[in-house]
């Protein structure tokens, strides 16, 4: 199992519809994560900046990579993309964070 951690942008304005549409993250959404090897996924806002940090687990053979081509992520990514910086394709914005330090 591998953690890693990325960095997105959130619009001003846009923290609590955010919040609202992750609890109510479609279930088809969550069952396709966890189908392409993902787990234990959190996201977390830093207020005063806007930026998100997401961390999560993803077992051995996962299949991230594949997950843009999926309908439900399409369609997910659309929703969300007038609260981020997103791609042309509303793929979020999204920066690896080097992890530095990890307490067991």
């Amino acid at each position: 199992m591998e953690q890693i951690a990325f960095k997105m942008q959130l619009k001003p304005g846009h923290a609590a519809e955010y919040q609202r549409r992750h609890d109510a993250i479609w279930p088809e959404l969550s069952s396709l994560l966890k189908e392409a090897g993902i787990s234990d996924y959190s996201i977390f806002l830093d207020q005063a900046s806007g930026a998100l940090f997401g961390v999560l687990r993803r077992s051995d053979g996962h299949r991230m990579a594949t997950l843009a081509q999926e309908p439900v992520m399409q369609r997910w990514w659309a929703h969300m993309a007038d609260l981020m910086e997103t791609h042309s394709d509303n793929e979020p914005v999204s920066i690896p964070l080097l992890p530095v330090f990890h307490l067991p």
